[in-house]
């Protein structure tokens, strides 16, 4: 039975990340992986590919928009085939650029699928390995909504929805989420009509509210239709296509609209199944996440878990953040992860960017707070480019302390970058308002922002 210091269940952001970590620490780490390739949901079906449908679908529809700046052209095609085969080469060189960081870091991969039938140790197919710690880091899966079968041709998840063969001529998304509003925009760049049909009266549920506004108002711009306020009752398939079902909340009234596919996105699942946490003793509560305390650890010693699958914002870098500080603590350092200064990122255009506390959530605890705002159409750089919809959002103590900041605009999740280190490092609104930031730029809207909370915008 081979032995290792520590197993990791799962090759996406968290465990990979994870796995590199620890071997960097010392310690003999083995890295459990039944997909194909290595990267998780994130590198394959989820945050790499779906960034390249947006990059390329984005200079599509650029394209067609240029006459403001004095530039005409003529006839434009679109090879759906070439664009995802892009998107399939930029998968495929990632995934192998991490088996190429376990070979460097001396992680041993171990192909197959994982359950663990005892404490310290890990079956994978027919061999059996020993392991002072195992840290699961199974990611999670697409929600199923309850009544739909998802058969990845007429109704898809978000798997289905990056690997379609034509662009569909109405495409009719079910959650008006990040995932939703992402692939949303990619077919509608690419010539589908898209519906977004959200329970919920507003998009973006959990970003602040006045920036979901912005967000909906520019995504309305660029063509997207929203139908809020409405359930999906039933999907038919019918001779010409799907009919939708709807209920309106609270109106007791049904609709129905045409589709030719429906991608369902109304959020993600942890995977736990298989591993024999059950049989265990291993906790998981009502929603199916692992629980775990401060040191990761779940109630079974030695067993640890980290990323999708337990409770908290299900992102990649948070997953890597998980597992940094995990195999730092299972090594005898400090590890440690402030989850109130975790960003979160939409990056359909505009980009919608997140950190800290909403201005609701503020209200609702009672907490007295300053805010602060600028819009990118009072940026200088913003409107040489053409870039204006949106604004950056300060939320702050009276004495200046950051609680919150949120973007919506062009290049909103690499602006939020300086607010995430602001919160982190203590520093205040008069701090950052007082940086000398670079002109004609997008940050000086953050600088703005931070001016306008202390009561002294220049340029608002």
């Amino acid at each position: 039975m081979s032995a290792y210091d520590l197993i990791v269940i799962g090759a996406g952001p968290g465990g990979y990340v994870a796995a590199i970590r620890a071997a960097q620490l010392g310690l003999k780490v083995a890295c459990v992986e039944g997909r194909g390739s290595l990267g998780g949901t994130c590198l394959n079906v989820g945050c790499i590919p779906s960034k390249a449908l947006l990059t390329s679908s984005g200079k599509f529809a650029e394209l067609t928009d240029l006459s403001s700046h004095g530039i005409s052209v003529g006839a434009i095609n679109l090879d759906l085939g070439t664009l995802m085969a892009r998107k399939d080469k930029i998968v495929g060189d990632l995934t192998k650029g991490i088996a190429f960081l376990f070979k460097k870091n001396g992680v041993d991969h171990i192909e197959g699928w994982a359950n663990i039938p005892a404490p310290g140790q890990v079956q994978v197919g027919d061999d059996t390995y020993s392991a002072t710690n195992i840290l699961v880091a199974t990611g999670s899966e697409p929600t199923a909504l309850s009544g739909v079968d998802i058969d990845e041709v007429d109704v898809l998840s978000s798997t289905g929805a990056l690997s379609l063969d034509a662009a569909p001529k109405h495409l009719v998304v079910i959650g008006a989420g990040v995932i939703g509003l992402e692939l949303g925009q990619v077919w509608s760049r690419l010539g589908s009509r898209v519906t977004i049909v959200e329970y919920l009266d507003r998009i973006l549920p959990g970003i602040d509210g006045e920036i979901a506004k912005l967000a909906q108002r520019a995504l309305s711009k660029r063509g997207l239709k929203f139908q809020l306020g409405r359930a999906l009752k039933s999907v038919e398939k019918g001779e010409h296509g799907l009919t939708l079902t709807l209920d309106r909340t609270g109106k007791d009234t049904e609709e129905q609209i045409e589709a030719d596919k429906v991608l369902i996105a109304i959020g993600r699942r942890p995977v736990t199944r298989g591993l024999g946490l059950e049989k265990l003793g291993v906790s998981v509560n009502a929603s199916g996440y692992i629980e775990v305390d401060e040191t990761f650890q779940t109630s079974v010693p030695g067993i640890f878990a980290i990323g999708d699958c337990v409770p908290g914002p299900m992102l990649a870098h948070k997953a890597e953040e998980d597992g940094v500080a995990c195999v730092e603590i299972i090594a005898g350092e400090h590890g440690h992860v402030d989850y109130n200064t975790v960003p979160g990122v939409v990056y359909t255009d505009p980009e919608v960017a997140s950190v800290g506390q909403t201005e609701e959530a503020l209200k609702e605890a009672g907490t007295n707070y300053i805010a602060g705002k600028f819009a990118f159409m009072a940026n200088s750089r913003a409107r040489s480019t053409g870039e204006t919809d949106g604004a950056v959002k300060v939320l702050a103590t009276p004495e200046g302390k950051i609680l919150g900041a949120h973007i919506c605009g062009a290049h909103g999740g690499d602006l939020i970058a300086e607010l995430v280190l602001a919160m982190t490092k203590g520093a205040t609104v008069e701090q950052v308002a007082r940086t000398c930031h670079a002109h004609p730029a997008m940050g000086e809207a953050v600088k703005e922002a931070c001016l306008d909370a202390l009561g002294r915008a220049i340029h608002a």
